[in-house]
This record gives structure tokens, sequence and C-alpha cells, in this order.
């Protein structure tokens, strides 16, 4: 549970113990769990609406919040995972592969956090070595070779900053990626769904429409190492957050994605269901819109769309 979630949760309690009682006893209460009841979603209301960044970002690290494996499972019918990068070995942080999303085929490929200890390890806590790259280019060339678009979940805290994985070209796989997905002829949709950290998540996030979730954040710098390199301290990582401007409502008055998809009140784990259902819609929507385009004209928007990014002067 969250700092800024306890007082809902507490009332919640307090519901739950009030019906409790309600039931086991004579006690007409149903005025008083009424009010309760109003207090509660009042309150809800009120916090969620007016998150901090930093409590987004905390929002998006959230534990029960729906991770690339839980939205494939619940849009696709059917879902064939593809493995290896051809070159080292399996990045199990990187997933991707065949799905059938409402009778269109598509390639699917995002980070894949962990909900356990053993999984989170097995994972990687969901940061992709250069052979997680390399498996993704290799899926997104796959996509291309047969026609089919190509839809990226991003959840990531970053690329792996460790020496093995400098030491196989983490770099140079991120850029390579960066530099095909421009070329690439085919539909891309990128969709943030958790954290989008650095390289790590533009490593899969060139597209044609770049969304994001209500609750995520995308920066160059998660606020904790932005802290860390500033003051020596990751004790100012809420100053850190206000500063990097980095959440959904952020990036799209920056021009830097295309849109947000509203999330349920109390963040994308309070209905998963609904959630992945809001998602589901967006990627067809957009889909049928990009499947209208001509691919060169694509290709030529995809390119424009970036290089018009940020400020710069010769």
């Amino acid at each position: 549970m969250l700092d800024f979630e306890k007082p809902i949760a507490e009332l919640e309690q307090k519901l739950q113990e009030m019906q409790q009682l309600a039931t086991d006893s004579d006690i007409d209460a149903s005025n008083a769990i009424k009010q309760l009841d109003e207090k509660i979603k009042k309150l809800k209301k009120e916090t969620f609406s007016n998150l901090t960044r930093w409590q987004k970002v905390q929002l998006s690290r959230h534990p029960d919040r729906p991770y690339t494996l839980d939205y494939i499972n619940e849009i696709s019918d059917k879902f064939i995972e593809l493995h290896g990068d051809r070159q080292v070995r399996d990045d199990p942080a990187m997933i991707g592969g065949w799905a059938e999303i409402g009778k269109q085929t598509v390639m699917i490929i995002g980070q894949q956090k962990g909900r356990n200890t053993k999984q989170r390890q097995y994972r990687n806590f969901g940061m992709a070595n250069p052979e997680g790259y390399r498996k993704a280019l290799r899926l997104m060339k796959l996509a291309e070779k047969f026609n089919k678009p190509i839809i990226t979940l991003i959840d990531t805290p970053g690329a792996f900053p460790g020496l093995e994985a400098e030491e196989r070209g983490q770099g140079e796989a991120i850029a390579r990626n960066l530099k095909e997905m421009f070329m690439l002829r085919v539909p891309i949709i990128c969709i943030v769904i958790g954290e989008g950290a650095s390289g790590g998540a533009l490593g899969i996030a060139i597209g044609d429409k770049v969304l994001m979730c209500e609750n995520t954040w995308y920066s160059v710098i998660s606020p904790e190492s932005c802290s860390s390199i500033l003051w020596r301290s990751w004790e100012f990582k809420e100053l850190a957050a206000e500063a990097l401007k980095l959440t959904a409502t952020d990036m799209h008055g920056f021009g830097l994605v295309d849109g947000i998809i509203k999330e349920p009140l109390g963040g994308a784990q309070t209905d998963m269901a609904g959630m992945a259902a809001k998602i589901k819609k967006t990627i067809l929507d957009n889909l049928a819109e990009l499947s209208k385009i001509d691919v060169d004209v694509l290709i030529n928007s995809r390119i424009d769309k970036f290089c018009a990014m940020g400020v710069f002067s010769e």
C-alpha cells in the first residue's frame, strides 16, 4: 500500500466492519454505511485527482499494477512467444511474439517485471540486456517481413547497467534499434504501461503513435538517480520528479507523446480487465487509422515527428 492510499484504506476497513456488524446484528446501519461509502468515493476522487509527480511515479510502480504479460493475456485471443536473439541467449526481461488482437495479427513486444522475488530475479526487474534489444529488433524485422503491425509495451526502470551488458554492447544495441525502427515499413504503436526510463524504454519506443497510460512516467532518468547525481542523495527524489516533469500530462503537453489512455480511479491495478479493454480499443483504433496511410508517408511522418522534438539552433 502506498502512503497516500492509507487514509482511504482505513475508511474502507471501517466500512467493512460496519457492514459486518449490520449483517451480524439487527442494527439498521444503512444510512451510516451510505454516508461512509460516499465519503470514501469523495476522498478517492480528491486524492487521485491531485497526485504529485512523485506520487504518480509511485503509482506506476504499484506491486499490483498489470505488467506486459498480464495485458497480452487479457487483450489477445492467441499469443505465441518467440525466444532468443540468435547471438547470445534469450533475455527473459524482454518478451515478444505473435498475437491475435481482434482478428488482427500483430507482433507484440515489451519488458516484463516479476511479481515475487524469484520472478524478479528471473526477469532481472524488467531491465533488458543487449540480447533483449537484439531479440526485439529480430522480432520487429520478422513482423516487417510478413507485413504485420508492431505493438510495444514499455515498462522498465532502465536498460541493465551491468559490466557484462556493457561488454556485449548495450549502447550499440539500443542505438541500432532506434535507427532501424525509424525505417520499418509497418505501423508501430508504442504504449508506456508503467515506468519509461531512459534508453531502456526508448529502445522499443520509436513509433507512429506513442501513448502513455495515465499514471505512468517517461523520462531520461528516474527521480532517484537524478537526485543522487544533483544532490548526492536520494532524499530529494520528490523535488527531482517535479523538476523532470515526467508524467503523462507533462509529456503530452510537450508534444513528446501522442495521447494518454485514461486509467480507472486509483490506478490500472484496481480494474485490470477494464484497463486492458481500453488498451485493446486504443490499439485497434490506431491500427485502423495507420493502415490507411501509405508506407513511405508513414516512415517520413515518423521521422519528422521525432526530429521536431526538442529545441535546437545551428
